[in-house]
């Protein structure tokens, strides 16, 4: 290997290194962002919270759907 091979060699691995230590940094800053807002300190305490919050959205929506249909049989008894 030439001289000039080795030095970009050389100049590669470094490209590499910087790119993980901001690589890193991004992760630690969107952990502490996911600790910070939803109280979670891992992807899997993460996801947990994501299924149950799904759960609870659906019930939410099936529970707006009842109530948007109880409220039109309403309309249409008084509008009768």
């Amino acid at each position: 290997m030439t001289e000039q091979e080795l030095l970009k060699l050389k100049k590669k691995v470094e490209d590499a290194q910087t790119q993980v230590s901001e690589l890193k940094g991004q992760l630690q800053a969107q952990m502490k962002q996911l600790k910070d807002d939803w109280g979670c300190k891992t992807i899997e305490e993460a996801e947990k919270k994501l299924k149950t919050m799904d759960k609870d959205l659906s019930t939410l929506e099936e529970q707006i759907t009842i109530g948007i249909e109880e409220l039109e049989e309403k309309l249409n008894t008084v509008e009768e």
